[in-house]
């Protein structure tokens, strides 16, 4: 038990919980944003989203990325794949479900969500990521706005636009990361096959949630068009 919670300490503190200082300024951080969260609407896909991109830019520094393909032959440079990738894509989900409970507001806490990646992760991943993350977003969130679509539509439409670009700038983050810390050589993320694998990794999760979804607006149990609010538990009449 001890363990566990010393774990769920580093974890919060980003295993810095020995400066007493540092851990006063990010407990009353993290407070005032779940607070700001929690005053703009948001509730459980805001939270939900806010977590999951600090997370998410965390894990491509201390998880290692799967060796799919060795390097030789048609693929130079190898095929990597992180194992997160999929949690990856779910983020443009979780933010077209934050935009039907919060409106635009869903802008605040992805700047929070943002702001707070460049203390959990290493600042080269985390500005490639927060760029890819800040761009890509924007873009899913013009699209989920602007586009008249059926909600399992949109998913799909905004998903298929912003993870192109988020994976594009990310693997490009990623491989100038591996050039300063491993040495590597350039390419050695940003290349077509592992930019191709990225994709459809980030899109797996997207056609499953909207295809969830469809199902639901064919039962009558949600509006598809209603964006005033989205809570999946409750069945519209």
């Amino acid at each position: 038990m001890m363990d566990l919670w010393n774990s769920l300490l580093g974890a919060i503190f980003n295993n810095k919980q020995d400066n007493s200082l540092l851990v006063a300024f990010v407990t009353i951080g993290l407070v005032v944003t779940f607070s700001l969260i929690y005053y703009f609407k948001g509730r459980f896909w805001a939270f939900l989203y806010f977590l999951t991109i600090p997370f998410l830019n965390w894990s491509f520094g201390v998880v290692s990325s799967i060796r799919l393909v060795e390097p030789g032959g048609f693929f130079a440079q190898g095929v990597e794949l992180h194992p997160l990738t999929i949690v990856t894509g779910l983020v443009f989900v979780f933010r077209d479900f934050v935009q039907r409970r919060m409106g635009h507001r869903v802008l605040i806490v992805m700047a929070l969500a943002i702001a707070w990646s460049f203390f959990y992760a290493w600042p080269v991943i985390a500005l490639a990521s927060g760029i890819a993350f800040a761009i890509s977003e924007i873009i899913d969130w013009l699209i989920f706005t602007f586009t008249k679509y059926r909600l399992s539509t949109r998913i799909i439409l905004s998903s298929a636009v912003a993870a192109p670009v988020d994976t594009t700038i990310f693997l490009y983050g990623a491989d100038l990361a591996r050039q300063i810390k491993l040495g590597d050589e350039p390419g050695n993320m940003l290349h077509f096959a592992n930019w191709i694998v990225f994709i459809i990794g980030k899109m797996v999760g997207a056609v499953i949630i909207s295809y969830m979804i469809r199902q639901r607006e064919k039962a009558g149990e949600i509006d598809p068009y209603d964006d005033d609010g989205f809570t999946p538990a409750t069945v519209k009449s």
